[in-house]
């Protein structure tokens, strides 16, 4: 049986679902954020290991059972209602974070892409950023800090051509409203800010020029990538996150060689079976890295081109238990 962690409204397991049916895989949509309100868990140690039971809707799981786990995008741990203390639920659902940790330790399975520990580990850019480029990777010079003296020297060193990041894109609120940090060019005013660097560290990086952009997702040994045209628009140029779906276009892009091997060897070297790789394509032809996000989205890159990467998660979800599923039509 395959294991499926995510919400109940993720749009990408939807996605993957038919494939899976097609298949006759047998699987369970669980979102973890449903313990411990709405699931009981029980583990038990005995005969050396843990054995591990999940009950959910009445019905009991034996976690032996998963040939494979798609940790996709699952909730936070939420406290049983009665629990109405905003203190004592923050407490319960540490306490439940903390022991589903050492459940998805204990299971013995296949995980797409990984563990969550092994994900927080390997999405952190200073981690997957040092690997790429121990594996051969061009990357972009690249600062992280939050000494404000250290922005001049090296704003100057890169002629001006200097971009800043988040450490990773975390939504926040401030007065009731709703906020987030896009790539942002560095300009000789914005320097009058460098104290705000006290405040929060930032990644400074040298301005890659680019052709085009690539998002190329990793399932298993599959590589598929995909181009973004984000350079139409002064919307998207500097990150084509912002209105990605009204200004920019998508094609299919094929990898030379040597970068589809070099982003296999990334994913195996962090332990994931899962990645989507941000990278650019230089004027020059050139490929730089930039990023990989082991859960990253990828269903309005097949929407957008046709990639099968929907049927590509359910081939992997699947291959573990050949027994149990019956060859396509």
């Amino acid at each position: 049986m395959i294991l499926i962690l995510s919400d109940e409204n993720d749009d990408s397991v939807r996605m993957v679902v038919p494939e899976l049916v097609k298949r006759g895989a047998e699987f369970l949509w669980w979102d973890p954020g449903g313990y411990p309100a709405r699931t009981t868990m029980s583990s038990r140690l005995t005969g050396g290991s843990w054995r591990h039971t999940l009950r959910i809707d009445g019905r009991a799981y034996d976690c032996s059972r998963f040939t494979a786990i798609w940790n996709r995008h699952p909730t936070h741990s939420q406290a049983p209602e009665p629990v109405t203390d905003a203190n004592h639920r923050k407490y319960v659902e540490k306490l439940a974070t903390i022991l589903l940790r050492g459940w998805e330790h204990t299971v013995e399975s296949r995980w797409l892409p990984a563990r969550t520990m092994d994900i927080l580990r390997t999405q952190n850019k200073l981690v997957n950023l040092g690997v790429a480029a121990g594996l051969g990777f061009a990357t972009p010079d690249t600062l992280v800090t939050n000494d404000a003296e250290k922005l001049i020297p090296f704003w100057e060193e890169t002629g001006g051509e200097l971009i800043a990041k988040e450490v990773e894109f975390v939504e926040f609120r401030i007065d009731g409203e709703d906020h987030s940090h896009y790539t942002t060019p560095v300009t000789r005013r914005r320097l009058t800010d460098r104290h705000r660097l006290a405040l929060s560290p930032a990644i400074l990086q040298r301005y890659v020029d680019k052709a085009i952009e690539l998002r190329i997702t990793v399932v298993g040994d599959r590589v598929f990538a995909a181009e973004i045209h984000s350079q139409g628009s002064r919307a998207t140029r500097i990150d084509y996150r912002h209105y990605e779906q009204t200004f920019s276009t998508y094609a299919i892009h094929r990898l030379p060689r040597d970068v589809e091997e070099r982003c296999l060897r990334l994913t195996a070297a962090l332990g994931l079976h899962y990645g989507c790789i941000d990278m650019i394509v230089t004027p020059e032809g050139e490929y730089v890295y930039l990023e990989i996000n082991p859960a990253g989205q990828w269903g309005w890159i097949e929407t957008a081109t046709g990639l099968p990467i929907a049927a590509a998660i359910a081939d992997w979800l699947v291959a573990a238990d050949p027994v149990q599923v019956r060859t396509l039509p």
